[in-house]
């Protein structure tokens, strides 16, 4: 629910998102009918989100009344000689929820019996227009809403009696469900009509986007959120709504060797800082906010003198407070949302759009990616000043953490003084930093020309052959790095040539790439002591020998055959061969020819044939997972070596008798790449074609109720096979899960593996609102990871009990 205040003893805060999210008072449908409408086609989503809702009113009401129920009998004691409370503190914690409970009876009276006997032409828009219209008691509720809770809780605590009452007020389950009632305090009840009140707008958004505009509902539904959109932006206005100011901090002096954007950790909270590494000195700014005109300067934060910084060893960064890491699912939200404001700048920029427009798109893409760039670094680095305080910053790669400590240490190893800088040395030495910096802007696409390449989307073969220049053998391992979101993410790890100087790998990945323009290669010396083990994210520290980066150059790299290359990193060399396959190539499902073998058959050719209900592939990979894998950190992540998936998908295409053998004694990532392989060469996706328009609708739903209605009617309506084989690869993820803090596996993250595996259609459809094939695969890929991601976050679901339901469930959210 898209409210802002979490706790119901907060001011009551009413989201903008509700109230569309943008400047327009309603979605602009194109000629004929609104988005998402497809006469005859698909389900009938009208119908979905409308039962989705009459379920939450249901059960609002059952709250209302259940807020009402000690009122009468309160009332009959306050004339008494011993009263519970006086009238006015009745009235005044009670105030408005009778008429409120009255409007939403009628509301919900009247149109249920609309949704049970649907009708494609029924008309309800003039029971929402009505419901708008009478928003004006929410006003008054809001307005005393501060009283009534303070009210309550005085009453509470002088009032033994009313306190038990208060403590638990039992609401009414929905008729279909097993739960008679439920204990509820009067604190989160009173809560309950703010939170409905954004509510009600957010179905009008979704009921605008699946009704015609040539249906005589939709004027009226267009006029309901008007008038509600006004009336949420009326109540805003007196809450005095948070705004969050962005600011661009930069700079730096002496000789400047090196900078850049770092996020800091500074008291539990992140702040973008711009770090400046001088030949003597490492000074942390925040650019000052000036008025306009004024040239713009820089604040010092905190300074070290190289002399005095240490960085803390794995033992003493144990003992610092724990980072936790921002939630998956928030950074996704980001990223959907940075997504369609692409695509709807360069629809503007297409059409010829006005330039304020365009500003506009592009100033809220600039916040959107300015939070992800602030809350997606997760790797510690850490540095100390010996004579007192620690400093923490995140990074995004292991990368960057030793490009700053190299450089460090490199300067450290000169003659270097210690010293203070007197406030006017300081002052000189921060106002510098303005013309000596080397990065100017905070690294979002929104700062890149339009003329810039936008990264490339599809898979990258890479092939890591060997490497050279090593001094002494040692135990070498490398991994692969591509740029996502401005941000670089861990893609593949080689194995561990053992005690030599010259390792040999030869080893094949398959990378997916997200808009990159960058890969790099870190060649790592293994480290077995156990007791060097990083408490920050209980990996143990293993010694970089080497790094490089080279530009994923379009022109280059888009040819049909390898391309061989040398990074040059410290004195070693490592040679590796790449060749791309673009998104259009890799969209293809190419049916087998083959129907005795399992990969590129359809999933009920091979149940059938099996006699089983999950295919014996996936079945056998999940178990082997589950029993040696699922600790292994970046499992599904990871890429496995490409030759043993192959070996491994032609045993398993051959039936052959040896698979088990095989099996156990084959590389864990190359089992997991197996599985994620056949998944996705399956001719149709898991969810299917015929499904995919309908789970992009389902999960663009802003109403919960309405998306859990539509997200269960789906599964329902797939084949048997594909619905038990997915909730089956639903509880194995799950459990994968569960083991993050050791495998570094979200939910999220597997969602972002397999979204895009299980849903992707075998054809892209043409979407003419979205203006190229990275549009498209963008837009598309943010709304399969979060279609995956949904159900990966539901309660358990089960084959029986989806099968047995049918419209409408009922769940309170």
């Amino acid at each position: 629910m898209p409210y802002i205040d979490e706790s119901p003893t907060m001011s009551p805060q009413l989201s903008a998102r509700s109230q569309g999210g943008g400047d327009s008072t309603s979605p602009t449908p194109p000629e004929g009918q609104a988005p998402g409408v497809e006469a005859g086609k698909g389900l009938e989503m009208r119908k979905l989100v409308l039962s989705g809702f009459l379920a939450s009113e249901e059960i609002y009401i059952n709250q209302l009344e259940a807020l009402l129920l000690p009122m009468k009998p309160l009332k009959a004691t306050a004339t008494t000689s011993q009263p519970v409370l006086t009238i006015q503190q009745i009235e005044t914690i009670f105030y408005k929820i009778q008429d409120i409970y009255e409007i939403h009876k009628e509301f919900y009276d009247n149109l249920c019996p609309k949704v049970q006997q649907w009708d494609s032409q029924v008309t309800m828009g003039h029971l929402f227009q009505k419901l708008a219209s009478q928003l004006g008691v929410y006003k008054a509720f809001v307005d005393n809403y501060k009283v009534a809770l303070e009210t309550a809780e005085k009453c509470s605590q002088s009032n033994n009696q009313f306190q038990k009452i208060s403590e638990e007020l039992k609401v009414k389950g929905p008729k279909d469900s097993k739960d008679s009632h439920t204990s509820v305090t009067m604190e989160a009840l009173l809560y309950k009509p703010i939170d409905r009140v954004t509510r009600s707008t957010l179905v009008l958004h979704d009921l605008l986007k699946h009704t015609p505009v040539d249906h005589p509902d939709y004027p009226l539904l267009q006029d309901a959120l008007r008038i509600s959109q006004n009336f949420l932006s009326s109540i805003n206005e007196d809450i005095d709504p948070r705004r969050t100011a962005v600011t661009t901090p930069k700079g730096e002096t002496r000789q400047l060797v090196k900078d850049g954007f770092l996020v800091e950790v500074s008291e539990s909270s992140r702040k973008l800082r711009h770090v400046f590494l001088f030949t003597d000195v490492l000074l942390c700014a925040k650019l000052k906010k000036t008025s306009a005109g004024k040239h713009q300067q820089y604040d010092c934060k905190w300074y070290i003198p190289l002399a005095d910084l240490v960085f803390p060893s794995p033992e003493e960064s144990e003992a610092s407070p724990q980072v936790h890491p921002f939630p998956d699912h928030e950074l996704e939200d980001m990223k959907m949302k940075i997504s369609a404001l692409k695509s709807e700048i360069q629809k503007e920029k297409a059409n010829k759009g006005q330039s304020r427009a365009v500003e506009r798109l592009k100033k809220k893409m600039f916040e959107n990616e300015f939070l992800l760039l602030l809350n997606s670094p997760t790797i510690p680095f850490r540095i100390h000043n010996r004579n007192g305080k620690s400093y923490l910053f995140l990074l995004s790669s292991d990368y960057e953490r030793s490009e700053w400590r190299e450089a460090i240490q490199k300067l450290q190893k000169k003659d270097l003084q210690a010293f203070v800088l007197s406030s006017v040395e300081l002052q000189v030495l921060t106002g510098s930093c303005f013309k000596l910096r080397t990065v100017h802007n905070i690294p979002v696409t929104s700062n890149k020309d339009d003329d810039e390449s936008p990264g490339l989307y599809g898979f990258l073969h890479v092939i890591v052959h060997s490497a050279k220049g090593f001094k002494q053998s040692a135990n070498l391992y490398c991994t692969l790095e591509v740029d996502s979101f401005g941000y670089f993410v861990s893609k593949a790890k080689t194995r561990v040539f053992r005690d030599t100087t010259e390792p040999k790998w030869d080893e094949e990945f398959e990378i997916e790439l997200e808009g990159s323009q960058s890969l790099r290669i870190l060649c790592y010396e293994k480290c077995y002591d156990k007791t060097k083990v990083n408490k920050d994210n209980n990996e143990i520290v293993d010694k970089i020998m080497g790094k490089g980066q080279i530009q994923l150059d379009p022109q280059t790299v888009e040819t049909k055959n390898w391309h061989t290359d040398v990074i040059e990193m410290n004195g070693i060399k490592v040679e590796f061969s790449m060749k791309f396959t673009s998104r259009d190539m890799s969209l293809k499902r190419t049916p087998s020819k083959k129907q005795t073998g399992v990969f590129g058959v359809k999933i009920s050719v091979v149940t059938k044939r099996e006699r089983s209900k999950v295919p014996y592939i996936v079945r056998q990979c999940v178990e082997e997972v589950e029993k040696r894998g699922i600790e292994e950190v970046g499992i599904y992540r990871i890429s496995g070596v490409a030759t043993d998936i192959q070996a491994l998908k032609a045993v398993f295409d051959a039936n052959n008798k040896d698979i088990l053998l095989m099996l156990s004694d084959m590389d864990i990532n190359a089992i997991a790449g197996t599985l994620k392989l056949y998944f996705r060469e399956l001719p149709e996706p898991l969810l299917t074609d015929r499904l995919y328009p309908a789970f992009m609708e389902g999960i663009a739903l802003s109403d919960p109720a309405a998306k859990e209605n539509c997200m269960m009617h789906l599964l329902r309506s797939l084949p048997d096979p594909n619905l038990i084989t997915f909730l089956f690869l639903l509880e194995h993820l799950k459990r994968v899960a569960e083991k993050e803090p050791i495998n570094k596996m979200s939910l999220h993250n597997l969602a972002t593996v397999f979204g895009p595996t299980l849903l992707r259609p075998s054809e892209v459809e043409s979407k003419a609102h979205l203006t190229s094939a990275a549009d498209i695969w963008s837009h598309d890929v943010m709304a399969q990871v979060q279609v995956l991601l949904y159900y990966l976050q539901h309660p358990p679901i089960s084959f029986a009990e989806l099968k047995r339901n049918t419209l409408y469930f009922s769940t309170d959210v």
